[in-house]
């Protein structure tokens, strides 16, 4: 039976890794030019790290981690998502001793055991971007204007950006009461998980999709009412800020992402074009998840954005994207004999380089030749015993079918000169 990958995971092929150079590149330029540092972290990492990060009430902790035990019984588990392994590296390594405010940004891949659909895949991968370390609204527009900064890098346009708050440890009990009262009236009208998140974390339902738990949502209490006075303003400066940069934004009090340790500002940039699954991106403000792991109370804010998604946008946009200009120089020869000075020419023009090719199946010179073509390649440099003999080689132009013999020591110069 012919091997297949997992479901749920996808191969990138050749003729696709031009879009993720592309868009990994641009991601790191814009967080660089932002002041963000790149950090890599463990694939897996242990598994109460999630649990106590993301919030054992959510999804992700209760249906979708991939975890398992070492052979010393120990339970780890496939990041999930990149916050909280940050925020574990920042911690464990220190760093808000040298930075009092910590920039970090990661690119990689998740893997979240959920049923595959359109946009969303078991191992899929991300970009994010983590400010630790400051209180102020303003670093919460910052990590916005970032992540639109990266889109609009990107070519992307038509995108939304919905904002909202969820509200702190002082003010989010009243609010949770008053979800508690408002869906306890409605609880038949639930799916069977929402029943379970009202007992859990009512909070939690305001993220679900299912069309019948929707309508009920629609016309739940508004956070808005029960925000306190620091919550409030600071969602009003953050508001303000984002005013005076030029970005526009859309408020929807309903909006409070799949994740516990969101605390004040939540956001998400969705794109039409994906249908339900909208969302390219997205994050807020977690003052509280330092501390939950372990260090002193700490502020910080973030967003994440899933790299299959963007580039499916990308591609109902019809944005063109930068690829590979392929095999410049082929290394043709007449004979075996040749094979060994070929490749040595192969390397001296591939030291300046410029990217060249040879045959390594032993195909005929015409073969070579159709290979050459295949390639695409504008220049054909073809190797011959009598003119080896002169320290000469035969170039082939392949665009017009020019040809003319030259030194071995002007290749160089010939091809810069001619073409580079």
């Amino acid at each position: 039976m012919l091997a297949k990958v997992p479901k749920g995971t996808n191969d990138i092929l050749p003729e696709q890794i031009d879009c993720w150079y592309y868009l990994e590149n641009k991601t790191r330029e814009v967080l660089q030019n932002y002041g963000y540092r790149e950090i890599r972290t463990p694939a897996f990492e242990h598994t109460e790290l999630f649990v106590r990060g993301i919030g054992e009430t959510t999804d992700i902790v209760q249906k979708e981690m991939f975890t398992f035990q070492d052979r010393k019984g120990r339970s780890l588990t496939l990041r999930p998502e990149g916050t909280a392994p940050v925020v574990r590296a920042y911690l464990e390594h220190n760093l808000g001793r040298e930075n009092p405010l910590s920039k970090l940004f990661y690119i990689g891949s998740m893997f979240r055991c959920e049923k595959p659909q359109a946009g969303r895949y078991r191992q899929f991968n991300q970009f994010g971007a983590e400010a630790i370390g400051s209180p102020l609204p303003v670093i919460d527009a910052e990590i916005i204007a970032a992540a639109l900064s990266i889109y609009k890098q990107l070519g992307l346009t038509d995108l939304k950006l919905m904002l909202n708050s969820v509200g702190c440890r002082k003010c989010r009990p009243q609010y949770l009461k008053a979800l508690k009262d408002y869906f306890g009236e409605k609880r038949e009208m639930l799916c069977v998980d929402c029943r379970q998140r009202y007992e859990q974390n009512p909070l939690r339902i305001l993220d679900c999709k299912k069309e019948k738990c929707q309508l009920v949502i629609k016309k739940c209490p508004s956070i808005f009412e029960y925000l306190c006075e620091d919550c409030a303003n600071h969602f009003n400066t953050l508001r303000n800020c984002l005013d005076n940069i030029g970005i526009t934004y859309q408020i929807n009090p309903l909006l409070v992402r799949g994740l516990d340790y969101y605390t004040k500002t939540a956001f998400e940039i969705v794109a039409e074009e994906l249908g339900a699954q909208n969302a390219v991106g997205g994050g807020g403000r977690y003052d509280y998840l330092v501390e939950e792991l372990g260090g002193k109370s700490t502020p910080a804010v973030g967003f994440a954005a899933g790299m299959e998604r963007i580039l499916e946008t990308m591609l109902k946009q019809g944005i063109r994207i930068p690829v590979w200009d392929g095999i410049r120089v082929f290394i043709a020869v007449t004979s075996q004999e040749q094979v060994v000075t070929a490749l040595s020419i192969a390397n001296q023009i591939r030291e300046k380089g410029i990217s060249a090719e040879m045959d390594f199946l032993g195909k005929s010179l015409k073969s070579q030749m159709r290979t050459a073509n295949k390639l695409q390649v504008p220049y054909v440099l073809i190797l011959g015993s009598e003119e080896l003999k002169e320290n000469k080689v035969t170039i082939k132009d392949m665009v017009n079918g020019v040809q003319e013999e030259i030194s071995l020591n002007d290749i160089l110069a010939y091809l810069k000169k001619a073409y580079f």
